[in-house]
């Protein structure tokens, strides 16, 4: 088994909450479950899943590779989402991808060298009005990014929160 017991236990739980014939709505959950665990979604660990769920190993596959807050690739500790789409692009998300990326050395879709940055571009993460945004991890919303706020959040993922 690719998880460890707590992770099928908290897949069981969302599991439950559809009927028997209805467990692969349960997909999206579980693919969270195992990449919170394991950091990224090897083709191995999606097979896995959906023999657990019962349901094909192409339907997990096309669910996580459809949605880009899946990983089917390694990525660093941290993974930056800047929302690149017109509304925030107009307020900064192009200015803030760009100090991005000069101050991690890497470009879209790249690993730092360190292994703990991935920098990505984002589809609308629904705050337009708080432009330019960023999501870390998927989990943690940033607003209002500028370059100030940026170098703290890097420093702050880095272990080096300035004082």
């Amino acid at each position: 088994m690719l998880l460890s017991e707590q992770s099928y236990k908290k897949i069981d739980r969302e599991l439950a909450k559809y009927p028997a014939d209805q467990r692969q709505s349960a997909v999206m959950a579980a693919l969270a479950i195992a990449q919170d665990e394991l950091g990224w979604l090897a083709p191995e660990t999606m097979r896995e899943l959906a023999d657990y769920i019962g349901m094909p190993a192409i339907a997990v596959q096309e669910v996580a590779t459809f949605y880009n807050m899946y990983n089917t690739k390694p990525v660093g500790k941290h993974k930056i989402s800047v929302c690149t789409n017109l509304p925030c692009a107009l307020s900064g998300g192009v200015r803030a991808a760009n100090h991005l990326k000069e101050r991690l050395g890497i470009d879209f879709r790249e690993t730092s060298d360190d292994g703990q940055f991935t920098l990505v571009e984002g589809e609308c993460m629904g705050a337009c009005g708080d432009a330019p945004v960023m999501l870390v991890n998927n989990k943690r919303m940033c607003s209002w990014m500028s370059n100030d706020k940026i170098d703290a959040l890097v420093d702050e993922l880095s272990g080096n929160p300035a004082k």
